[in-house]
């Protein structure tokens, strides 16, 4: 016989747990534990399954997956501007076709070609900022995030003005989708002008993605002639020496054989550079905060820093020569998300642990809830990368989500440690000193885990502490 699933208390009339959701959703989330390893909870009227088991996440991930479709109330948000990307793409022929499309963007030969383009633009952008400055964290390592992956999709002629009003948009739309992700759909339906302002906001956001993908596709050859406006350049080819510091990686859907639609080529370069700041981003700003709570492990990374690159600039080929800022940055993903709420959909009656899901049912999973499960990470609040070490990380498996698994992991897992310790090396090889100059940040759950507020000062001399 079924298990009967517990229900989270404090539920309200027409909300459910929507207010608690709304205000303080990270406490919640985490608290669904200690009732049982499935918890039934609602979002407005709809019921929902948090699964806290990490082991019942691996089977709706992996084992069960074909009974767990992509879909619910957040994949149905994101989707309003993701359109059919592949994040958000429904399980099926289309979401097979497209992954194994943009699969050579991702591989470690391919990501390595866009290396160089991009430290040289993390460098310029981390040593235009002036010296003892108060700088809001989250909005430079949004803009650095952003712009190194522009170079790495697009190429480096793309117009900076794009890059900029991208920036400035994306903060609200995310903002205005989690809103519509706890709020009843009948709201979200309604002409209210915080609906029609995300509406436009979407608008926006998708022409500016159009005029990205136009300046490309206006740098690659006509799929009907083979014709380049460089001579000199193979049609079709981004991988030749003199090609490869213009063309980018989205070169790949522009040149492929089996083409996608404007409308799909739109929906994945949205899904791509949404993952890229606002993942990499956030997880670039906690780590640069815990280094600021943790001098001794600012000294490791530094000391590993200089026997690798000494007084130079870093290279490509540093990368896999740094395992401890590897472990730092894993360490921040752990410890703050990167996403703290996923949603599945159950295509029929199935039995989950014991209880019984029935079909249509919105299944909930938090890679924040268990990244902070005590039996895999113990004292899960404390920042310790050494937990990633060759002689601990075997502890850790089975409960570190934070690029899902299975047949929908992250297709971009690899190039964002990349991008992370890029941006990380850098900032530390530019400024030998920084220190936090606001309160300490307070996490809040957007789509990711967000600082609310975080300005440090950074300086190019080391100064004492009475300084």
């Amino acid at each position: 016989m079924p298990t009967p699933t517990p229900a989270a208390p404090g539920s309200l009339p027409f909300l459910g747990h929507a207010h608690r959701l709304a205000r303080d959703p990270l406490p919640f989330i985490t608290s669904l534990r200690r009732h049982g390893d499935v918890v039934r909870i609602r979002i407005g009227p709809t019921p929902a399954y948090v699964v806290t088991d990490p082991a019942l996440t691996r089977r709706v991930l992996v084992t069960d997956a074909a009974r767990f479709a992509k879909g619910g109330k957040i994949i149905d948000a994101l989707s309003v501007f993701f359109g059919d990307g592949l994040a958000t793409v429904a399980d099926g022929d289309t979401h097979l076709r497209n992954r194994r499309l943009m699969q050579p963007m991702f591989n470690k030969a391919h990501i390595a070609t866009r290396g160089s383009a991009m430290i040289d633009q993390v460098r310029t952008m981390v040593g235009s900022w002036r010296e003892g400055e108060h700088r809001d964290v989250c909005a430079d390592m949004n803009d650095i995030t952003l712009a190194a992956f522009l170079v790495a999709l697009f190429g480096t002629d793309l117009p900076a003005h794009l890059r900029a009003e991208f920036t400035s948009l994306m903060p609200a739309i995310m903002k205005g989708t989690i809103r519509r992700t706890i709020l009843p759909s009948w709201i979200n339906r309604l002409p209210l002008p915080a609906n029609r302002a995300h509406a436009e906001r979407v608008a926006q956001l998708r022409a500016l993605i159009d005029q990205a993908i136009d300046h490309r596709g206006r740098q690659e050859p006509d799929r009907a002639s083979g014709t380049v406006d460089a001579p000199d350049r193979p049609a079709g080819c981004p991988h030749v020496a003199g090609a490869q510091d213009e063309a980018g990686l989205f070169t790949t859907l522009l040149t492929a054989e089996a083409g996608l639609s404007r409308r799909q080529l739109q929906d994945e370069a949205i899904t791509l550079l949404t993952g890229a700041i606002e993942t990499t981003g956030t997880t670039l700003a906690w780590t640069l905060y815990e280094l600021t709570r943790h001098p001794e492990i600012e000294r490791r990374l530094r000391a590993e820093l200089a026997a690798v690159c000494g007084d130079r600039p870093l290279r490509q080929e540093d990368l896999d020569r740094l395992p401890y800022a590897r472990q730092v940055l894993r360490e921040a993903v752990r410890k703050y998300g990167p996403a703290w709420m996923v949603t599945r959909t159950a295509i029929c009656d199935i039995d989950l642990g014991g209880h019984r899901i029935p079909r249509g049912a919105d299944v909930v999973w938090s890679p924040y809830l268990h990244q902070h499960d005590p039996e895999y990470f113990p004292e899960p609040s404390t920042f310790d990368p050494d937990r990633w070490g060759p002689d601990r990380v075997q502890a850790t498996r089975g409960s570190f989500y934070a690029f899902g698994d299975g047949r929908r992991k992250c297709i971009g897992e690899s190039f964002a440690w990349i991008e992370l310790q890029i941006i990380l090396a850098t900032v530390l090889q530019r400024w030998p000193n920084f220190r936090l100059a606001s309160r300490p940040p307070r996490p809040q759950a957007v789509v990711t885990v967000k600082p609310d507020v975080m300005t440090m000062t950074y300086r190019s001399i080391v100064s004492s502490p009475e300084s």
